[in-house]
């Protein structure tokens, strides 16, 4: 799989390069917004795995941001601020934030907190209906039977049920599966996507792949 993808919504540039210098440093790929609604922006179409977010954005408070992400995403968000009051923490706790840093910190406090909120997400099972993955132990149920996948049919199932509904292009499964190694035409995604679901079609799942005839894939959320 490729990098896991971190989103800094930061307006200080300088805290941003050195944000951005430690998560690259420790291997994950980073994007950035300079304020709430391009980090909103961001977050909808890049999709990351995890989002620091400041807490004083110039065009609308953090907790804002919180909210408005938890409408449609349980993407992990860590909240750095200079507020360290309980009241505070509390706060942002209850809109949805999933930990809360206060600043100055250390760039290995950070590194932590960003490890923990990632193993956390990936370790937990993922479902929709009656189809359930768990990514520890690389198990694929659906309707309590064994769905047994190659190790890409199985990446690319987790890849899809992150994200129930949303259309992944054959360019998209490409860069996230094969780290975007494929050659220009290939067709070894829609072989896998044919392979995958025609294994969901032997335990009567058919309907739960959908194809975007010239966009791609999905699964029916």
């Amino acid at each position: 799989m490729s990098a896991q993808r971190i989103l800094v919504i930061e307006d200080d540039l300088d805290i941003a390069n050195v944000l951005r210098l430690d998560l690259t440093d420790a291997g994950y790929a980073v994007e950035h917004a300079d304020s709430a609604m391009n980090g909103l922006i961001r977050a909808r179409e890049d999709h990351p795995d995890l989002i620091l977010l400041d807490l004083g954005l110039p065009d609308f408070d953090g907790g804002d941001v919180v909210q408005r992400l938890r409408k449609n995403s349980a993407v992990p968000i860590i909240v750095l601020t200079a507020r360290d009051t309980v009241d505070e923490k509390v706060r942002l706790l209850g809109l949805g934030a999933d930990d809360y840093l206060i600043k100055p910190f250390h760039p290995d406090e950070l590194l932590a907190r960003v490890k923990v909120q990632l193993r956390q997400r990936i370790s937990e099972s993922l479902s929709m209906g009656e189809l359930t993955l768990d990514p520890q132990k690389r198990l694929v149920t659906y309707k309590a039977e064994e769905l047994r996948l190659s190790p890409k049919e199985f990446d690319i199932l987790a890849l899809l049920i992150r994200q129930p509904g949303r259309v992944y292009s054959r360019q998209e499964i490409g860069q996230e599966i094969w780290q975007g190694r494929l050659p220009e035409g290939s067709n070894v995604v829609d072989v896998h996507m044919a392979n995958l679901r025609a294994k969901l079609r032997d335990l009567d799942g058919y309907g739960l792949l959908r194809t975007v005839r010239g966009v791609g894939y999905a699964l029916r959320g």
